[in-house]
């Protein structure tokens, strides 16, 4: 079944730059004869607020922290991995001598006994973080007298092993991109096209024998991010500031009154607002020569550099994933579920995460969660809410678990409203860790816990640019320019910070 008729969703902006020019009704137009007569009409003095709260901000109030920032960048590093692990590895020989060129892959037969030597060469060209690193990819840190654990791949490229026969050996020698290793016991079968995964998970030393002469250092990855200026204002004539009209308006912050300009000032602070957090959202940064930026001061040069936002950084550097419960009614989608955790795994396997969906990917995992077991609707734990139950739904989350995960799911405005996201239909929601991150902080030279999701907004002991506004002209207020009017400004300069974004996931229609 479909809507027969309906009224279509409105999308021609009501404000304008000029002032009035459509706002007040006209009463001399002949729709509004009736104010020719002598009788009164029974007249409506306010607005309905037919679309309800237009605001879309509130996401990453929610989620997020604000704190200053000094600088025109903005620079951490994050962890990396803690163990050491090769992927598409390949299998050359089992020569006494270690090879120390050629990639050529090679056979072997299967051995039930163990001391089988196997020649390894490790690809440049590793599964890992993204970022700069200090460490190079070109030397193998296996080291001679550790143990290892060798697996065939389920695919050429797949960097995760298969169910075949474990290889556990000792490493005997390494150089470069090779390393060798004898057998502690038998040894599967091995053919040209297979690769192959290896992990050291500890080692083997002789009675009063020396230790490593090798030392591993830490790796990280380097990331950066750079506030925009964002700038909004509105103005009035000082004789429009004393026009008192028939329309009773009021305002999503509150504001009410006759003066229409009212209305108008602070719809536009509340778009304003919007634009900050839909930029932090949006933003992309600059590919090549970006638009000069001179279009009300021709003397400047500077050119647009765009700032990293949270959809481009999760696109980036965390996880997408396509047609997430795409079968209708939930049918079968139960997977995608276990597909979602299986990459958590693989990530920092954050336990407490919350969804902010769209209505269709919403209703999706509600379907879904419908047909496993009712009691999913309510919620068992809501740990990340002080485990009360009362307060998460109050946010508008519910909350279910799946595996060793807990998962509070709401909708997102920003993604259903019709006259903003909610008029594309690529993205269809976000899976947001909750708790911090730690990091270094490269300004502060220390080690920091941060929320995952930050905002940072430029400001010193003297100078805050958080949310700036100020008023200019000779109306309503000490005068600061001989022009009658009022000038109303807003500023303000932020990026946002996406730490962790590998345990982020973007949820896109397929």
């Amino acid at each position: 079944m479909a809507f027969t008729s309906g009224i279509p969703a409105a999308l021609q902006p009501t404000q304008t730059k000029a002032l009035y020019s459509g706002n007040y009704i006209d009463f001399t137009d002949s729709s509004f004869n009736q104010w020719a007569q002598q009788f009164l009409p029974d007249v409506y003095e306010q607005e309905v607020e037919r679309y309800g709260n237009r605001s879309i901000g509130s996401f990453l109030r929610m989620v997020s922290a604000e704190m200053p920032s000094t600088s025109d960048q903005i620079i951490w590093t994050e962890q990396g991995r803690l163990h050491t692990r090769y992927a598409n590895i390949v299998y050359l020989s089992d020569a006494g001598t270690m090879p120390t060129s050629g990639t050529t892959p090679g056979t072997a037969t299967a051995a039930a006994t163990g001391g089988e030597v196997g020649n390894f060469f490790v690809p440049t060209a590793q599964p890992s973080s993204l970022g700069v690193t200090t460490q190079g990819t070109t030397a193998v840190n296996f080291r001679k007298g550790q143990t290892v654990m060798i697996q065939a791949q389920t695919s050429a490229t797949s960097a995760i092993g298969g169910t075949g026969a474990m290889i556990k050996a000792i490493v005997t020698n390494v150089s470069g991109q090779y390393f060798q290793v004898k057998s502690l016991t038998g040894v599967p079968a091995i053919t040209n096209a297979q690769r192959f995964t290896a992990l050291a998970y500890g080692s083997e030393f002789a009675k009063g024998s020396s230790n490593f002469t090798e030392k591993l250092d830490p790796s990280y990855a380097t990331f950066k991010n750079s506030p925009v200026i964002l700038k909004e204002h509105y103005s009035i004539s000082g004789s429009d500031t004393a026009q008192i009209g028939w329309i009773e308006v009021t305002s999503e912050n509150g504001a009410s009154g006759y003066l229409w300009y009212l209305k108008s000032e602070h719809e536009n602070r509340l778009r304003f607002e919007d634009y900050l957090e839909m930029s932090m959202v949006e933003g992309v940064k600059q590919l090549n020569t970006g638009a000069t930026l001179n279009f009300y001061d021709s003397a400047l040069t500077a050119t647009a550099k765009g700032t990293e936002g949270f959809f481009e950084a999760i696109e980036a550097r965390g996880n997408v994933y396509s047609g997430f419960g795409a079968q209708a009614a939930g049918g079968g989608a139960l997977t995608d579920f276990d597909a979602v955790l299986t990459q958590l795994d693989k990530q920092g396997a954050i336990e407490e995460n919350m969804l902010f969906l769209d209505r269709n990917l919403s209703l999706e995992i509600d379907d879904i969660l419908a047909q496993q077991n009712g009691g999913y609707s309510g919620g068992t734990s809501f740990g990340v809410f002080n485990n009360s139950e009362d307060m998460a739904l109050n946010l508008g989350f519910t909350g279910y678990r799946r595996g060793s995960y807990d998962f509070y799911k709401t909708d997102w405005k920003y993604l259903n409203d019709f006259s903003t996201r909610g008029g594309f239909g690529d993205i269809e929601g976000v899976l947001v860790p909750a708790g911090t991150s730690t990091v270094y902080d490269q300004v502060l030279g220390s080690n920091i816990k941060r929320p995952f999701l930050h905002i940072r907004y430029r400001a010193s002991e003297t100078e805050n640019r958080k949310m700036k506004s100020w008023v200019t002209g000779s109306v309503g207020g000490p005068s600061s320019s001989p022009i009658d009017e009022m000038r109303m400004h807003y500023l303000s300069e932020r990026c946002l910070i996406v730490q962790g974004a590998n345990n982020f996931v973007l949820f896109k229609d397929a």
